[in-house]
């Protein structure tokens, strides 16, 4: 891969988490990834990110590009160097940027399909719609900026819950033969979640009862960024046995 690291910003991003069964999610996982568990659940989310002013370090902030994707994704952790590691496994990725689809697999390691998106925002709410033909996603999480986590999330406050996603910060997901898994690793100026009161949360995979039994799925918590600096690094190949 020729890009070592592109930066940007992070306009906005939404991540809308699930509590989920662990003998489901490990069932998707490849080798060495295992479920990273909180209070016993594995947990899932969607990843919804507008990216602005993307570009290699070298490039001046005119020439940066913008763009709105979506990532499922799921907490792990394994075995490194005599050391467990965290990260997410991303089984999925979208994009609204024909340019990101191109790039994917070579420019960048990061291998994404095309799909659209509509998006609507103000002050305190959100709404995020995605669907793609080509694989049948489709997700919509929508909701407005709040003071607390919902009752009963698995991670009792915000900063626990906060401190389990910053260490997810290491992603990892296949390349175009499906058969390597290529890592990227975000890197934040600050960090800082503001936790959204959920008005809808649907994603096709998550909710799809072939690969998650019926009650194996729950709706946790979600979470909002806005405004942070940021720089994607490529960390290359994943260390398997």
């Amino acid at each position: 891969m020729s890009l070592v690291s592109i930066q940007g910003v992070i306009e906005r991003r939404i991540l809308a988490n699930y509590r989920i069964d662990p003998a489901a999610v490990a069932k998707l996982l490849p080798a060495p990834f295992r479920p990273q568990l909180a209070n016993g659940w594995a947990i899932g989310g969607i990843c919804l990110i507008r990216l602005g002013s993307m570009r290699p370090s070298w490039f001046p902030l005119a020439w940066g590009l913008s763009s709105e994707n979506a990532a499922h994704r799921i907490a792990v952790e394994w075995d490194e160097d005599g050391a467990v590691r965290t990260g997410v496994y991303i089984p999925r990725r979208h994009t609204n940027s024909r340019w990101n689809v191109l790039a994917g697999g070579s420019v960048f390691p990061v291998v994404q399909r095309l799909a659209k998106f509509q998006v609507y925002e103000t002050a305190d709410k959100v709404s995020v719609e995605v669907r793609c033909t080509a694989d049948g996603t489709a997700i919509h999480v929508a909701g407005s900026i709040t003071a607390e986590l919902p009752e009963g999330s698995i991670f009792g406050d915000l900063q626990s819950a906060s401190a389990f996603f910053q260490q997810g910060s290491l992603g990892y997901s296949a390349d175009r033969t499906g058969q390597r898994h290529y890592g990227i690793e975000l890197a934040c100026e600050s960090w800082a979640v503001k936790p959204l009161q959920i008005h809808e949360m649907h994603s096709s995979f998550f909710q799809d009862q072939t690969v998650f039994p019926a009650g194996s799925v729950q709706a946790d918590c979600a979470l909002l960024m806005q405004g942070i600096p940021h720089v994607w690094h490529n960390r290359g190949l994943v260390c398997c046995d």
